[in-house]
């Protein structure tokens, strides 16, 4: 069996599904391959967790009995780009096709062979991290705004922005993701790394300095807006 995608950062995969037997099988597997497990009982408490901690990858029981598969997929994908990989007991192709409708990125159907499972879940990743690294080197153009992610340099109006090396990295993570919602536990994780024990404040203070900077700079309107109570967002356009 071929192992987890190659990584030096760790990689969190959350396992849905209200069986505790299926969340332990799927545990086995997984972990094996090097995948840090975290586990949800039920919708609800899927939403908890997706909004306070960083997720690479989700695996979604369809049938649960307070929320099903569909309806926390649909509300994950109001927000948040994260893969997912949808399990049922079912072999209906409808089912299939409504799982992808409503945002799903494949589809394993129960029992599964654990070699398959891991080379979805591998496939996934490395869609992502593809899709990831194309944004990274691509100009991100908004109106009076650009960033560009090679030469690490902000303009605004057609002038250069001086912003500090985290500030940068902060402002490139929510355009390369507009409309995505990122907590401050996520923000932290992905800027200041895993072992950062600090405040998350901090996070605050740094929307507060870019925000300043870009009006400042002639920028007329609010592209990265709060989300009360989760975190931060930026807009494409201007509202």
């Amino acid at each position: 069996m071929k192992g987890a995608i190659m990584s030096f950062k760790k990689i969190y995969i959350l396992t849905v599904d209200d069986e505790w037997e299926m969340r332990n099988l799927l545990r086995l597997h997984l972990t094996k391959q090097g995948f840090v497990m975290i586990e949800a009982q039920n919708g609800t408490e899927a939403l908890k967790i997706v909004k306070k901690q960083p997720i690479d990858l989700i695996i979604l029981d369809v049938m649960m009995p307070d929320m099903d598969g569909f309806e926390l997929c649909t509300k994950i994908r109001e927000s948040m780009t994260i893969p997912i990989l949808m399990l049922t007991a079912r072999t209906e192709i409808g089912d299939k096709v409504e799982g992808l409708n409503v945002g799903a990125d494949d589809y394993l159907t129960k029992p599964f062979d654990p070699v398959e499972l891991i080379a979805r879940v591998n496939a996934l990743l490395r869609r992502a991290t593809m899709t990831d690294s194309k944004l990274d080197n691509e100009l991100l153009s908004f109106t009076d705004l650009s960033v560009d992610p090679i030469g690490r340099e902000v303009i605004v109006k057609g002038q250069p922005v001086e912003f500090t090396s985290k500030e940068f990295n902060l402002l490139l993570l929510l355009a390369n993701n507009v409309e995505r919602v990122f907590t401050r536990d996520h923000i932290l994780v992905q800027i200041w790394g895993e072992d950062y024990f600090g405040d998350d404040r901090t996070v605050d203070t740094h929307i507060k300095n870019i925000r300043s900077k870009l009006r400042k700079a002639g920028l007329p309107y609010n592209l990265i807006h709060t989300v009360w109570g989760v975190g931060y967002k930026m807009k494409k356009q201007e509202e």
